[in-house]
């Protein structure tokens, strides 16, 4: 028969109230010693956060401005690094007890740990508010005043025309590369986009980089300097412009870029620009990147742009055979489409728009019999063996006749105008370019990629019949699919 003995716990009484304890080194209870020593002296009960309400950011001693949600980890450890006396305990647990967002009022419950006497650790648990108190950084104090900037980008483009920047405000939207400007300003030759700090405009120059072929200069102005600290105050321009050449051109390439770039003929076309120049020759659809390092090197213009563009009434298309992507070679026969009812003179041309045109189709091109080119490589090429025409693309005029609204829209960056008022024509032009720009997103779906398209919301409505006929005499006429845009969401404080 296995024994098996009783351990009775042996108790003591506490010194100070007489109550029954368990044997330890303090010889008292718990109530007693929280009586007797409070372990959260030296730690306030109450703090004070600042808060930026433009920028949204909390101070963090001595003069850093972090960013942190409600109950974040974040904030968790901003208001514990404003308690001092932490150091001088063990923290266990902290945790945020809910309050209402609109109070401007914080309260943390913790549990912290400490040896009062010898081999005697208590644990208590208390709480902290914290008052939230308004204060406007630096950063947001710089922006409501005026020059205050720190940092410029000033991007330019000498060319006639504001299509470049047009897609390139879309890219910057994509992508919201905006969102450190302090300032965007729109002047006569490009943008200029102002920064609070010169990081942020660094970091938009990368992007242009990364999005266009472009070249930078960087300049520096002394606004101040303290000989005392040796400190001084500076204000940076990064100048950055844009090659002038655009989608579409025609391009007579100087005969030591021409060789270097495998041979090519010197004449031809800019059929896409991203972060290089992409060339090809409408004769043999010889393809070849233009790297901004190798423009630089030997810079050329436009020969012509697409405002010379010529229409043409296709009557006749013999594909040869040679293919690159979704480009066919072949030869067209057309005719000025303003000769009809003149004379019957036709031209033959090699295009690589075999598979795109058919016969009683319209498309724009160079006329080279009637231009007249100030530009000494194309001197120096051979007249004879130049083609009378140079087709570029497709184009719709039935259908753009009929002023058919759109289904979908952009969105622009909030821009400083200039101080004086635009001339009627200058305003008429920049219409007509935002109108071309709109009419190669419909035509181009890969352009259509790289920007946000947003469903309008008051478009008018168009007559069903009129639709229907337009659609019988052009059915290739490019639609942009629903699928493709996005709802455009706008918040109302009113409905907040």
């Amino acid at each position: 028969m296995q024994y098996n003995p009783v351990v009775v716990e042996q108790l003591i009484l506490c010194c100070e109230c007489g109550t029954a304890i368990t044997p330890n080194p303090s010889n008292k209870c718990i109530n007693c010693i929280r009586n007797e020593v409070d372990i959260t002296e030296g730690i306030p009960k109450q703090a004070t956060l600042h808060y930026c309400r433009n920028c949204e950011r909390y101070l963090q001693p001595p003069n850093i401005w972090v960013l942190a949600g409600l109950e974040s980890r974040e904030l968790l450890a901003l208001c514990l690094k404003k308690l001092k006396g932490l150091n001088k305990v063990r923290l266990i647990d902290a945790g945020f007890i809910w309050t209402e967002p609109h109070s401007r009022r914080i309260k943390v419950k913790l549990t912290i740990q400490k040896e009062v006497f010898v081999s005697t650790i208590l644990q208590q648990i208390f709480e902290v508010e914290f008052v939230v108190n308004y204060q406007q950084c630096g950063d947001c104090a710089r922006i409501m005043a005026k020059n205050t900037w720190q940092s410029m980008v000033q991007v330019r483009q000498k060319v006639n025309h504001k299509r470049t920047f047009l897609f390139l405000e879309q890219i910057i939207l994509k992508h919201n590369a905006h969102k450190e400007t302090i300032n965007i300003k729109e002047v006569k030759d490009g943008l200029d986009f102002f920064y609070s700090n010169r990081s942020h405009a660094v970091k938009m120059v990368e992007f242009l980089n990364a999005v266009a072929p472009v070249r930078t200069k960087t300049s520096e102005q002394l606004i101040s300097t303290d000989i005392h600290s040796n400190t001084s105050n500076y204000k940076f321009t990064y100048s950055v412009e844009i090659v002038p050449i655009c989608r579409d051109d025609l391009i007579c390439l100087p005969l030591k870029v021409a060789r270097s770039l495998g041979n090519i003929s010197p004449l031809v076309i800019c059929y896409r620009v991203g972060n290089s120049i992409h060339v090809m020759d409408p004769n043999t659809l010889a393809v070849s990147e233009i790297t901004t390092s190798t423009y630089w090197r030997n810079p050329f213009t436009s020969l012509s742009t697409i405002k010379n563009l010529v229409e043409y009434y296709v009557l006749d298309v013999e594909p040869l055979g040679p293919k690159r992507g979704k480009y066919v070679l072949a030869d067209i026969q057309v005719a000025r489409s303003s000769d009809f009812g003149k004379n019957d003179t036709t031209f033959f041309a090699r295009s690589h728009l075999g598979a795109i045109l058919n016969p009683g189709d319209t498309a724009l091109g160079y006329d080279l019999t009637s231009s007249n080119f100030n530009d000494y490589t194309f001197d120096t090429l051979n007249r004879n063996s130049l083609p009378d025409v140079i087709l570029i693309k497709k184009s719709y005029p039935q259908r753009r006749r009929k002023n058919k609204s759109r289904k979908w829209k952009l969105k622009s960056l909030s821009k400083e105008k200039e101080e004086m008022t635009p001339r009627k024509q200058d305003a008429d032009k920049m219409e007509e370019d935002y109108e071309l720009f709109l009419q190669d997103l419909e035509e181009d779906s890969e352009l259509r990629q790289n920007i946000n398209l947003y469903k309008s919301s008051n478009a008018m409505d168009v007559d069903t019949a009129a639709e229907e006929s337009a659609a019988e005499e052009e059915e290739s006429f490019p639609e942009v699919g629903i699928e493709e845009l996005l709802e455009d969401l706008t918040l109302n404080d009113k409905d907040e």
